[in-house]
């Protein structure tokens, strides 16, 4: 069974990320980058990609001159592996940093409370803190939170860094209960006025979970709680054994950022993403589910639920224009990528450190790799 990880580790992990934030990585500009193909398949019968090809699609991925240190890279395509390929000192049981790949598994969660009818997508979320007659914040919905428009003050982004909310919330005052520091925050508009991303919203998502499955504020006890519910509900039944959360001191699932997975169980994430929650035959996250997260939110064509969409939107950092308009993904701050294709039968991940520059030849290299499979 797979552990949460402890207070120390997560403290040193915290330190690592918030490094990682603030600085360019040492691994970003290694110059041993002597990464290694695990496996390629030939493709020309179904497809017609000779592995020639599709061996020179792959090379710009791991140009790290251009577009960083990738650490991984798969592509799935059927069901199957087609490639796979690692950076030094990366291997297939290698488990790495979600970073924001993470909101994508938390909604995924939420999919199968909401199936359960323990929260409801268009009903006012239970937080204690909005509970006050005339408190602006109780009108925000499950909903809003998924779709980045829960109106509540937050700035992702800031300079100097350290004064984002993100990382106040992440590492500095709000470290020691994140939903607590979320939830308090004031309404800056209307909830569904505005797209803002936000880190915030998917801490309260993770704390909600929490409290349908337990009333108890001990730590322990919603770590437990929380690390159950995702073993059983998901990480068993998709076969995702590597799947590994963080959890913040106040036992709250740090489902925005910090989960971490082996490349070959993000793909997997993705493939039951790209066959509409079935898995193994079993319809494990209702259809509906995957059509709500996948639908253009109002506020923002580009952002569904908790996924990125490939057409025109602000923020988008996938690549509009490129590829099929149909492609949706889940994106994560140093240009972590879960792109799922299907009308092409496809999903690709890449891990790894960009920095902002870098990930526009990165968009550039993953949209001409896509672009070589077939609709």
């Amino acid at each position: 069974m797979t552990k949460p990880i402890n207070s120390k580790s997560f403290r040193r992990a915290s330190a690592a990320l918030f490094v990682c934030a603030m600085l360019t990585s040492p691994l970003q500009r290694s110059d041993a980058q002597s990464s290694k193909v695990a496996q390629y398949t030939t493709l020309e019968k179904t497809t017609g990609i000779s592995t020639a090809t599709l061996a020179t699609a792959i090379e710009p991925v791991f140009d790290n001159e251009t577009v960083g240190a990738t650490q991984a890279l798969v592509v799935m395509h059927d069901g199957k592996v087609v490639a796979e390929r690692y950076g030094a000192g990366i291997e297939q049981e290698t488990k790495l940093l979600s970073r924001s790949l993470g909101k994508t598994i938390t909604a995924a969660l939420v999919g199968l409370m909401v199936s359960d009818g323990r929260l409801a997508l268009d009903t006012p979320v239970p937080v204690k803190a909005w509970s006050q007659p005339g408190d602006p914040r109780g009108a925000i919905t499950l909903r809003h939170l998924l779709q980045m428009t829960s109106g509540l003050e937050h700035k992702e982004d800031a300079a100097p860094r350290y004064e984002s909310d993100a990382v106040r919330m992440l590492f500095t005052d709000g470290a020691q209960d994140m939903a607590s520091y979320a939830e308090s925050k004031p309404v800056a508009r209307p909830a569904g006025n505005m797209f803002v991303y936000s880190s915030a919203d998917t801490i309260i998502l993770c704390d909600l979970m929490t409290r349908m499955l337990t009333a108890s504020e001990n730590p322990d006890t919603r770590r437990k709680a929380m690390l159950e519910f995702v073993q059983g509900r998901l990480m068993a039944p998709a076969g995702l054994d590597s799947l590994t959360p963080e959890f913040d001191p106040h036992g709250t699932m740090i489902g925005g950022a910090m989960m971490h997975m082996t490349p070959r169980d993000y793909a997997r994430f993705g493939e039951l993403l790209r066959n509409k929650g079935r898995v193994n035959g079993h319809q494990l996250l209702s259809a509906r589910w995957i059509e709500f997260m996948t639908s253009p939110s109002q506020r923002n064509p580009a952002y569904g639920g908790h996924l990125w969409l490939n057409r025109q939107g602000p923020e988008n950092p996938l690549f509009p224009g490129w590829a099929s308009r149909r492609l949706f993904g889940a994106v994560g701050h140093h240009g972590q990528y879960i792109l799922i294709s299907p009308s092409q039968k496809l999903v690709v991940v890449r891990m790894g450190i960009s920095t902002q520059e870098e990930r526009v030849p990165l968009r550039a290299a993953l949209a001409g790799l896509i672009e070589l499979f077939p609709s």
